[in-house]
C-alpha cells in the first residue's frame, strides 16, 4: 500500500500520526495490524464505493450532454433481457433497480417507465420502440395497457409465517436458527459460513413457522433479495460485540424495500464487550427505534450459544405473524404455485430443487412449469429432516426430484394439468456434469485489457454459481480482468480441463472437486485446478492467479543531484570524482545508478561504488554539502557535468 493512502487511513481509524510522519513506533504498528484485517475491508469498501459514486456521475453527465449510447426498450421487457440490451451484468442491473426501491429477479418483467429510469441511472438515452422497429401492430398491442386480474384480498385458511433471517456475515444467523430447530447446520458449514439459502420449518406453542437463512457474504445480494421477496417476516440479526455492519444496512434495505414486518434479534449477549444499547443507538440513526425507545420495533436480546431469549423471539415472530393474520392466508385447494429457494444437480439424484409452497398444495406425481415450459413431474418429495412427502401446504419448504430441468433461484413454478401448448425442457444430465454455457459476449468490455485469465467455474447448487461469478466478474481493472468462459454445476469435467487447455485459463471450484480421472488429465495438460469451500478463499485464489500475470513495473525514485567540481582519479573499471550536491540526497545504497546529463539529455549511465564527505566513509550526502565518489560506468565524464542519482527497483505489479 502507497504510503500516501496510509497517511489518509491512519487518522480516519483512530491513529493520530501526522501528515508528514517517516516513522512510527512498534506499540502503534502493532495496534494497527491488530485491526489491519477489519480496516482494509473498510476502507475497500469505501474506496468502491467512491469509485462507483464516480463512475456514476460520469454515466449521468453523459446522459445530460447528450453523448449517452441510445437504447431502444419495449413496453414490457425482463430483467436479464434488459441487461443483456444494455451489455451489463444481471447482478449490477438488480442493484440499480434496488436503489430504485424496486425489489426484483431477473425474470420479473418490467415495464417501459422502470426501464428507462434505471437506463438513463447506468449512463444509456432510453427511447420506446416505435413502429419501424416492430411493425404497427406489434407497437399498439406493446402500448396497450396490460389486462391483469384484479388482486383480491387474501382468502381461504391460515398458513405458516415465513421468516427470512438477515444480517452481517459471522453474526449468528445460521447459528441461531440451529438453536430454533436443535439440529447441527451451522457445524456443516465451511468456515461457519452459510454458503446456500435453506428453508425449514418448526414448532413454537404448537404452531408451525417456515424459516429462511441467508448467506450473510456480500456476494449473495442477489439471492438474499429473492429470499426477502417470499418472507412475511424478517429477523435482523445483529451481534452484540460488533454493532451495525454494511451488510446488516444492506439487509436493512432490502427488508424495508420489501415493506416486511421484522425484528431486531439482538444476537452474542453472552460475551463480556456485548453492548445492546450501542446497537440500539446505530439502528436509531438509520431510523430503526426499539420499542423500549419509545418506537414500533421489537428488539430482542438473545444468545445462539446459550440459548438465551430463543423462546421470546418465536413469541414475537408468532405475535407478529397474529397481527399480519389477515396476509397470511392461502387455499390449499387452489392450484399450487411455489418459489425456488435453490436448485442443484445431485450425483446420486439427479437436478433437485428446493421450493416453498406459497399457494395450492403440492403433490407427488404433480406435472410443474416455468412460464410455459414444462420442467418435469415430481417424482418425490421430502421436508427438511428429509422425511418424504406426498402433498406439501402453504408455507411448507420442501425438496423436489424427478424434475428435467432446474428452475433458477427466485422462479416461480406453478402446477399445471395441461401439456399442450408448452415448451419441454430437455433432460438434464444426472451427473453432475451439465453443458458448460460460455460467457456471453454481451459481458465484454469495450476495450480489450492487456492481461485476462481465462478460467472455468464449477459450482454445486446453482444460487451459489450465480453469485460467484457476479463476485469473479468484479475482480480486476482495466488493464487487467478475469473472463469466464465456461460454468456449470457439479465435479470438475474433462470437457473443463479440454476448455481450460484451449484458452490457456484455469479451472475454480466452490464446493467440489475433480475425480481422479479428472485430476490427473488436469495434471497432464498442465490445467490448475482450485477448489474451495468458503468464497473468500475462493475469490482470493482467483485474485492471486490474476496478479501473477501481471508484469513487473519498474519503480523509480530520484534521489538528487550534483555538480561536479573535479576528477580525482581514473582507472579502468572505476573513477574518482568531486562534487557539491545541488538537490536531494545521494544515498550509498544497493542499486543506486548515476545519470550523467548534459544539455539536458541523459549521455551515460554509471554505478555509485562507494561516498566520502571530508575522509571518511558515509551513507548518505545531503543538499548543499561536498563529496567524493567512487563510481563505474561513465567514462566521458568532465568538470561541469550534471550527474542525477536514482534508485530503480522492479517489483511485481498487484491488482488496486
Amino acid at each position: 500500500m502507497p504510503p500516501q493512502d496510509l497517511y489518509e487511513i491512519l487518522p480516519r481509524f483512530g491513529f493520530d500520526i501526522g501528515r508528514r510522519a517517516i516513522k512510527i513506533d512498534d506499540r502503534l504498528a502493532q495496534q494497527f495490524l491488530k485491526k489491519w484485517p477489519r480496516i482494509r475491508r473498510e476502507w475497500q469498501r469505501q474506496q468502491e464505493k467512491a469509485r462507483e459514486e464516480e463512475e456514476r456521475k460520469r454515466r449521468r453527465l453523459a446522459v445530460t450532454e447528450g453523448t449517452a449510447k441510445e437504447v431502444t426498450l419495449p413496453a414490457i421487457i425482463t430483467v436479464r433481457d434488459f441487461a443483456a440490451m444494455l451489455h451489463m451484468p444481471v447482478s449490477e442491473v438488480l442493484q440499480e433497480l434496488l436503489r430504485s426501491g424496486i425489489l426484483a429477479n431477473m425474470n420479473e418483467p418490467i415495464d417501459y417507465a422502470t426501464a428507462a429510469i434505471v437506463s438513463e441511472d447506468l449512463g444509456f438515452r432510453p427511447s420506446p420502440v416505435t413502429a419501424t422497429d416492430t411493425g404497427a401492430e406489434d407497437v399498439s398491442a406493446a402500448a396497450a395497457p396490460v389486462e391483469t386480474a384484479p388482486i383480491a384480498a387474501p382468502s381461504g385458511l391460515p398458513r405458516a409465517p415465513v421468516v427470512v433471517v438477515m444480517g452481517h456475515v459471522d453474526h449468528g444467523k445460521t447459528l441461531l436458527l440451529d438453536r430454533i430447530r436443535s439440529t447441527h447446520v451451522a457445524a456443516g458449514e465451511a468456515g461457519g459460513i452459510t454458503q446456500h439459502i435453506g428453508a425449514y420449518q418448526t414448532m413454537q406453542q404448537g404452531k408451525p413457522i417456515t424459516f429462511i437463512d441467508t448467506p450473510g457474504h456480500q456476494a449473495f445480494t442477489t439471492m438474499r433479495s429473492r429470499g426477502a421477496r417470499v418472507a412475511d417476516i424478517a429477523v435482523l440479526v445483529v451481534a452484540a460485540d460488533d454493532g451495525v455492519q454494511p451488510q446488516t444496512k444492506e439487509a436493512l434495505k432490502i427488508i424495508q424495500a420489501a415493506k416486511l414486518p421484522f425484528l431486531v434479534a439482538v444476537n452474542k449477549i453472552d460475551k463480556p464487550d456485548a453492548n445492546i444499547e450501542r446497537v440500539q443507538q446505530e439502528l436509531g440513526a438509520l431510523g430503526v427505534t426499539s420499542e423500549a425507545w419509545g418506537g414500533k420495533t421489537p428488539f430482542v436480546p438473545v444468545s445462539a450459544k446459550t440459548g438465551q431469549g430463543i423462546e421470546q423471539l418465536l413469541e414475537i415472530i408468532l405475535l407478529i405473524a397474529d397481527v399480519e393474520r389477515e396476509r397470511l392466508l392461502a387455499d390449499p385447494d387452489a392450484s399450487a404455485e411455489a418459489a425456488t429457494v435453490e436448485s442443484h444437480v445431485d450425483k446420486q439424484e439427479g437436478p433437485v430443487a428446493t421450493l416453498l409452497v406459497q399457494s395450492g398444495t403440492l403433490r407427488i406425481g404433480d406435472l410443474i412449469v416455468v412460464g410455459d415450459m414444462l420442467i418435469g413431474k415430481i417424482r418425490l418429495m421430502r421436508d427438511h429432516t428429509g422425511e418424504r412427502l406426498s402433498a406439501a401446504p402453504p408455507s411448507t419448504p420442501v425438496r423436489v426430484l424427478g424434475l428435467k430441468a432446474l428452475p433458477e433461484v427466485g422462479d416461480i413454478v406453478r402446477v399445471t394439468t395441461e401439456r399442450k401448448g408448452l415448451t419441454a425442457a430437455k433432460r438434464q444430465v444426472t451427473r453432475p456434469a451439465p453443458v458448460v454455457v460460455a460467457q456471453a459476449p454481451a459481458e465484454q468490455e469495450t476495450t480489450t485489457p492487456a492481461v485476462v485469465l481465462p478460467i472455468v467455474v464449477r459450482a454445486d447448487v446453482l444460487g451459489s454459481l450465480e453469485a460467484v461469478c457476479n463476485e469473479i466478474e468484479r475482480i480486476g481493472s482495466a488493464s487487467a480482468r478475469v473472463k469466464v468462459i465456461g460454468r456449470g454445476l457439479g465435479n470438475v469435467t474433462e470437457n473443463d480441463v479440454l476448455q481450460a487447455e484451449a484458452a490457456k485459463g484455469q479451472i475454480f471450484g466452490f464446493n467440489v472437486r475433480a475425480l481422479d480421472a479428472v485430476a490427473e488429465l488436469a495434471r497432464e495438460k498442465h490445467i490448475p485446478v482450485t477448489s474451495e469451500k468458503i468464497i473468500y478463499d475462493l475469490l482470493r485464489k482467483v485474485r492471486e492467479a490474476l496478479e501473477v500475470l501481471l508484469p513487473e513495473e519498474v519503480i523509480r525514485e530520484e534521489l538528487g543531484t550534483m555538480h561536479v567540481l573535479a576528477l580525482f582519479r581514473k582507472e579502468t573499471k572505476w573513477q574518482i570524482v568531486g562534487g557539491r550536491v545541488t538537490a536531494g540526497k545521494i544515498v550509498m545504497e544497493k542499486g543506486v545508478k548515476a545519470e550523467q546529463i548534459r544539455g539536458g539529455d541523459v549521455v551515460a549511465v554509471g554505478r555509485l561504488l562507494g561516498l566520502q564527505a571530508g575522509k571518511e566513509d558515509v551513507r548518505e550526502v545531503v543538499e548543499g554539502q561536498e563529496c567524493g565518489m567512487k563510481m563505474s560506468g561513465i567514462e566521458g565524464l568532465a568538470v561541469g557535468d550534471t550527474l542525477r542519482f536514482v534508485k530503480e527497483e522492479k517489483r511485481k505489479k498487484v491488482l488496486g
